[in-house]
């Protein structure tokens, strides 16, 4: 929604939430995450921007590319009806629902939609659609019931705050409201063989709601559930297995534009915080349809560290995101409400093989994947502007190196309980770190060492 800088402010209020490297182990959670999930990176589908004519066969003729990417799981942002009173802009939002089990018949038919999911299922991808609960559009046939929907002194039904006039608020006190919307949930999974949920605004929704749907859920079939939240109570329990790494997003935000010391950055990882709930984590983003559109592109928030934070994103504990556009270098800041179509998405690129390279070293290094925990072990070195850490799970170990800083900077890192043979991202070379390491790296400069390779 475009209200999401607001809730990352909200976030950023509360405790940094990645564990030190000696926190005790977490509490287990009961979410679910599915065989094919474990090594899988997200693609955001912004279908109305995605090509000329903004709709579901596109997406459905571009699936080749997308295997060719390397990403496991496609993200579609809203695909049902938008709702016309109140309209924001010419075309809407997509977050104003006007009919959960609808299409949006700008995308196509139930035909197309189906069409797409089997498609992608057929070259071994997954499709999860996003799920707008907080609140539905005005002329949803559910407004005829007021008491499902949050309401004034005056008995009048209501927007869940000032800017989102386009929408209005639903009320989970309501039980028959709450039966609906999970059935509208099913209905998706059952009709169109859907697999999983993005839940937009999730924070919005009491969490026993979120538990209850995915109880029900996932008795169908085994469902990736990722939340749009960030440190809520119980939120990674049961219901969902990932959510928003708004905090990492903003702290690499800061260093690009040097507004905090990188040591920092290693000061995030050092603080004894609450863990996740083991089996569950972050997905971790330079960019989605939210920051592109209210907060800035990654270029230009970023600039010149646009490759280093998208490493950070591989490398780190979590889930990687990566958005429409974002594999090709795309620079424009996309209109929410209008037509505006992403420029040369199909054009490969080198941008493109760089992304390709980051989702193949994931999916190969068992470190990497979004199973294998939240520890990472910080490696000592001589230089506060690098950042050096290495992840590691039974004989497979990654090392990444990073020069955070717009200088070139010489550093010593000793890797002696990172030793091993690797092979290096960049060169495709192997290389053995046996005691220390001593390299220089230019500005913005990476270097990831694993022993799969990429």
């Amino acid at each position: 929604m475009k209200n999401g800088r607001r809730y990352l402010l909200l976030a950023l209020s509360i405790a940094l939430i990645i564990p030190n490297v000696t926190a005790a182990t977490a509490y287990p959670s009961t979410s679910v995450l599915p065989e094919w999930a474990k090594k899988a990176t997200i693609y955001e589908v912004n279908i109305r921007q995605y090509s000329s004519a903004g709709d579901f066969k596109s997406v459905t003729k571009s699936l080749p590319r997308l295997q060719k990417l390397g990403v496991g799981i496609l993200w579609l942002m809203p695909i049902q009806p938008i709702s016309s009173i109140k309209r924001k802009g010419t075309l809407g939002s997509p977050y104003s629902v006007a009919d959960y089990k609808g299409i949006n018949s700008e995308f196509g038919n139930s035909t197309d939609f189906k069409e797409l999911v089997d498609s992608a299922h057929k070259l071994g991808m997954k499709v999860i659609i996003d799920w707008v609960a907080n609140h539905s559009g005005w002329d949803n046939p559910w407004i005829a019931n007021k008491s499902w929907y949050h309401q004034d002194y005056n008995g009048d039904v209501i927007s869940p705050n000032r800017d989102w006039t386009d929408v209005a608020w639903l009320n989970y006190d309501n039980l028959e409201m709450r039966a609906a919307m999970i059935d509208a949930m099913k209905y998706w999974v059952t009709q169109f063989d859907v697999d999983g949920f993005r839940a937009d605004v999730a924070s919005g929704v009491p969490v026993d709601f979120w538990e209850e749907a995915g109880r029900q859920l996932q008795k169908i079939k085994p469902l990736f559930m990722l939340a749009e939240e960030q440190g809520t109570a119980g939120m990674l329990d049961q219901a969902y297995v990932a959510n928003y790494n708004w905090r990492l997003l903003n702290l690499m935000n800061q260093i690009a534009n040097e507004e905090i010391p990188v040591q920092s950055f290693i000061s995030f990882y050092r603080l004894k915080m609450p863990p996740y709930p083991t089996g569950s984590f972050p997905m971790n983003f330079i960019t989605n349809h939210d920051e592109n559109s209210w907060n800035g592109s990654e270029y230009k928030r970023l600039g010149a560290a646009v490759p280093a934070m998208a490493a950070l994103t591989f490398t780190l504990p979590g889930i990687p995101l990566i958005y429409s556009g974002q594999e090709v270098g795309n620079t424009r800041e996309l209109e929410f409400f209008e037509k505006d179509l992403i420029p040369n998405l199909e054009v490969n690129n080198e941008t493109t093989t760089f992304y390709s390279k980051l989702v193949s070293l994931k999916k190969k290094n068992k470190a990497l994947w979004n199973s294998s925990g939240m520890s990472i072990s910080e490696l000592m070195q001589n230089n506060s502007n690098v950042i050096a850490f290495y992840r590691t799970t039974e004989k497979n170990q990654v090392v990444t190196l990073i020069n955070a800083s717009a200088t070139t900077q010489k550093v010593k890192v000793d890797v002696r309980d990172a030793k091993g043979n690797y092979i290096s991202f960049t060169s495709g070379k192997k290389i053995k770190l046996a005691s220390s390491l001593t390299i220089t790296l230019k500005p913005w400069q990476f270097e990831i060492y694993s022993t799969s390779g990429n």
